[in-house]
């Protein structure tokens, strides 16, 4: 996956709350979630099985920690603006590939809600390190990336994507990491067309295991359309996604289905009742529609029975 050189970076959808503390620990610390945390052994199997890919800690989890940014915490926009203001400064420097991967999903959106006579209400990527307050409360870089409903941004400890790697066994590289942030875009998309509240439940077929699923489509669609969306330069931002970047992004999709997690991280048995997620190859199949198909309107699984 790389960059037009040339093309436009808008820094100011991503903003940097690294280093500047209070948010809690680091990875191995406590999730600040429903008045209490977790213990280490259940932190790994929390981690992504409760988490990645979904909405933040509730608005309800007993008042711990909100308030969106804590006092002492800053947001610096100014070093990613300087430093991150083209295509050619993204395919050199990570912090900029990340700027870049979240210009090109909200154009998408954009875009896409335009077509249909819609706004599309864009929504701030904030990296932090360690721990973090947020409109949903608080959480450490445990609790994986996820996306807050009641602020509308996009949280993630960028170590995450080692953490893919080393625990998890996946692949990683750029296209992984776009994969990721395009799900947690797909989270807004649904928070802004109200289909969030239909993300209740658990199990096989619950309507948590289908929001995420809808969310991996909606990923796939942007995959599809990157190569082609105009920025406000009028210039596509990617220029190309490989057959390697697709097969890495399925890769990972396969590492962190609920069967995956459960069977290979959790002990060896798989509970389909405490599904929220879906299975690998559920995951992989969603991603593939919206990637195949690149039709938004193709990633409705609240109106199928066959989920995969």
């Amino acid at each position: 996956m790389r960059f037009d050189d040339d093309a436009g970076l808008d820094a100011s959808e991503v903003q940097d709350m690294r280093g500047s503390g209070g948010g809690g620990g680091g990875i191995g610390g406590r999730v600040a979630l429903g008045g209490g945390g977790l213990g280490v052994v259940g932190l790994l199997i929390y981690f992504l099985m409760s988490q990645f890919g979904g909405t933040g800690p509730s608005p309800a989890a007993g008042g711990i920690g909100l308030g969106d940014v804590s006092s002492g915490q800053q947001l610096d926009a100014t070093t990613l603006a300087q430093k991150c203001r083209t295509g050619a400064d993204a395919n050199r420097d990570h912090d900029c590939a990340v700027v870049a991967v979240v210009n090109s999903i909200q154009d998408y959106w954009t875009q896409e809600f335009s077509r249909s006579g819609q706004t599309y209400r864009k929504a701030t990527t904030r990296f932090f390190s360690g721990g973090v307050r947020t409109g949903c409360g608080s959480a450490t870089s445990d609790t994986g990336p996820f996306y807050c409903p009641a602020d509308s941004h996009v949280y993630i400890d960028l170590t995450f994507f080692n953490e893919l790697k080393t625990r998890f066994g996946a692949q990683g590289g750029l296209f992984t990491e776009a994969y990721v942030l395009a799900h947690e875009y797909g989270h807004h998309v649904q928070n802004l067309t109200g289909t969030s509240k239909r993300g209740t439940g658990s199990g096989p077929t619950s309507g948590s295991v289908r929001l995420e699923l809808q969310a991996d489509c909606y990923a796939g669609v942007w995959a599809n359309h990157a190569t082609t969306t105009p920025t406000e330069s009028g210039k596509p931002l990617v220029q190309d996604v490989t057959k390697d970047d697709i097969a890495r992004a399925l890769d990972t999709a396969a590492r962190i289905g609920d069967d995956y997690i459960q069977s290979k991280l959790g002990g060896g048995d798989v509970d389909e009742s405490k599904f929220s997620h879906g299975t690998s190859k559920q995951r992989e199949k969603w991603f593939t529609t919206g990637f195949q198909t690149g039709q938004p309107a193709r990633c409705n699984t609240f109106s199928t029975n066959d989920l995969g």
